[in-house]
This record gives structure tokens, sequence and C-alpha cells, in this order.
């Protein structure tokens, strides 16, 4: 049987729940997911949550309610997946990237504060830098505020990875470094709502205005129009971006197990760390003031050559029914994204991504195929 590389963890209370749900008067706009969206504020320590149908549609939301628009600048790390960008240009802004710490594979300060300052000569700083919380592990947050507030950025955390994390003894979400943290709920991720995201602030200006472009730009005000009263209007573009009260069940169901599930891929890869042969591979080096809940296990494999790489690894692994995976394409690298760019080498993502592989990691996963992925790689590692 095949081993996937992640698996959402679903139970008896989870389904429980969402039949509950099926079963109630309203299945959206319903009272689950203000529910929900308190329980996640109470949870990261944010004053306001806003949930919906994905993390990226919470991306893009945060983006307009920061007043993102179009020739603005958005700069982000080039080690992400396509929506931490795709916001910015949905806005119509244009997208610049930051090349990685080749330490903790998150975004360099120091080439952040190196471009920042060429940036501020050719007048042409960003609107607004999403940080991204690569494999669950934060930014360095800290320097990243100090530096929005000297060079006048918004800050969007991208936290898809790093629900139920610590940084600085601080959860992950509370928004102490930025203006808004951006959570996913997809199945691979810490918690589920099958589809879904939220994005929490603790700025109420910025709520109200993420909750009118979730849902079509509609204000619920009583208000007289064209001699008569409405309950609602819209004053400006928004879109559909609900998240609905079934969904919302499940997210307050799986909330109650964050913890344990974070235990779990602890576990995981402390076992990864603890067995793969230090000769072949390296492993992100994060201070200790980071804690993560371990969305991805990532390892970067340094044999290189025609033999022995980390394609062939990657393809061995794969027809032995382990569900392997690489964790990312660098933005720059996608046609769509590289057109739009003039910088297009990145040198510290491009060579982490010649040798990085994600190995599964969730909490479905079973101490003996934990020994049959190991045995395997050692078996494609003996002859070297």
């Amino acid at each position: 049987m095949a081993i996937d590389y992640s698996k959402q963890s679903i139970d008896k209370t989870d389904i429980l729940k969402v039949t509950k749900a099926l079963r109630e008067k309203l299945i959206t706009t319903g009272n689950k997911v203000p529910e929900f969206e308190k329980k996640i504020s109470n949870f990261v320590g944010s004053k306001f949550s806003v949930a919906v149908n994905s993390a990226t549609s919470a991306l893009h939301i945060a983006c307009m309610a920061l007043g993102l628009k179009k020739n603005d600048f958005l700069w982000t790390s080039c080690n992400t997946f396509v929506a931490s960008a795709n916001c910015g240009i949905y806005c119509g802004a244009k997208i610049d990237l930051i090349d990685i710490d080749k330490n903790d594979y998150n975004l360099s300060i120091i080439e952040l504060t190196k471009k920042l300052e060429k940036a501020k000569k050719a007048n042409k700083l960003p609107k607004i830098l999403i940080p991204v919380h690569f494999s669950g592990y934060s930014c360095h947050m800290k320097e990243i505020a100090k530096l929005s507030k000297f060079y006048g950025f918004k800050i969007i955390e991208d936290a898809s990875h790093a629900f139920g994390g610590y940084y600085k003894n601080k959860n992950i979400g509370s928004c102490k470094y930025s203006d808004i943290t951006v959570f996913s709920f997809h199945p691979t991720k810490i918690i589920t709502t099958i589809e879904g995201g939220v994005a929490c602030t603790n700025s109420k200006k910025i709520n109200l205005e993420m909750i009118k472009y979730r849902s079509h730009g509609i204000e619920r005000k009583k208000r007289q129009m064209n001699n008569t009263f409405v309950n609602y209007y819209q004053d400006q573009l928004g879109y559909n971006y609900r998240m609905n009260d079934v969904q919302a069940a499940l997210g307050i169901s799986q909330l109650n197990k964050v913890r344990k599930f974070a235990m779990k891929r602890k576990k995981i890869a402390k076992f990864y760390t603890n067995n793969l042969d230090t000769r072949f591979f390296t492993f992100p080096s994060v201070e200790q003031i980071n804690n993560s809940t371990n969305h991805l296990f990532v390892a970067r494999f340094k044999y290189l050559n025609k033999k022995i790489n980390r394609d062939k690894l990657y393809v061995f692994l794969n027809k032995k029914g382990i569900g392997a995976n690489i964790h990312y394409i660098p933005l720059h690298y996608h046609p769509y994204i590289k057109k739009l760019l003039k910088i297009k080498k990145f040198e510290h993502s491009e060579k982490y991504y010649s040798e990085a592989i994600s190995l599964p990691v969730h909490p479905e996963l079973s101490q003996k195929n934990l020994l049959k992925i190991i045995n395997t790689i050692n078996y494609f590692t003996k002859e070297i």
C-alpha cells in the first residue's frame, strides 16, 4: 500500500460535528463560521479572524484590505507556493522576490535589507511584504517588523504552514509583528476544513474591510436608497470567498486536536533526523525561539552527480510507493511569474531546490511505514 506524503486525520467526532451541522436550518451564513472565527482568535491570540474558502482567498482580501493597488509593489519569498505572489497580481501590483536564508529556507533578512536599501534609492519600496513561514517555522518577524517601521511597508504573514506554532513564546497568528496573518486549512495542513483559510488581525478597520471583500463588497447596514430602506448595499467590488457552516463545524472539531496532531508530527520529524544518514542529508537550522508544528519535513540530499542525486531519489521513493514530494519550485522558475520579473537569479533558492525532498509527515503515519521509508532510503544510498 502506498504511503501518502500527507493525509488528513478525520475521526468519529469530526463526522458527528459535520453531520449535526448538515441538519441545521442554515448550512451557510449560519452561526458556525462566527463561532469558528472566535475560537481561532482565542487560540492564536488575535483580536479578529475572518474565515474564507481558502488561504489564497485570505491572502487576496488581506492585500485589498491593506490598499494594495495597480503598480504598487508586493514582495515575497522565492521559496513558496504561487498563491503568495498571485494575491498581489490579482490586485494589479508588481511582484518581486527575496532569496532565502541557506540555513532555515525562509526569506533572508540580509537579502531583504539589501533589497530595501536599493529600492529606497530607486523610489520602488514595497507596499506589502509577505514573509512565508516555510514548513511551519516562523520567519525572523521581529527583525522584519523593525524594517517595516523604517521603510513603511505593511506585513502579511503567510502562515499557511504554521498553525499552532510559536515564535518568541507568542502564538503565530497573534499579529504582534504584522498587520495580518493568514492560515490554510487544506487537508495537508495541521487541521482541515476540507478547503478553507482564515485571516487574523488586531485591527478593527482591517477586519471590517476583509469581511466586506469576502462577501461581494457588501455592507450590511440599514440605509435609505432610492426613497426606500435597504438592509445591505454594495459599496465596493468584492468576491464570494465565504466559508460555509459545514466546513466551520469540521474546523471547530479539529481545533480540539491541534496539540495532539502537532505532537505526532514532531515525533515523526525527530525520527527522521535521528535515523537519516547525515553523510547524505542535512536539515534546516532553526533558532530555539521558533517552534514548528511540522507541516512539512524537508531534508536536503547532499550527494549530487548524474547517477545519485535528489531527482533520482525522488523517483525511486515514489516507484516504491513512498509519497515523497518537492517544496517548492522557486517562484521565478514558473513561466508565468518569470516573465513578470526583472531579476531571474536567486542563488540560495536554486541550490536549495536542487537538493530538497519532502518526506511523508502526518498524524496517520505508522511506525511500520516510517521504518519502511528509512529502510528504502538506506537501500538507495548503500552503494554510494
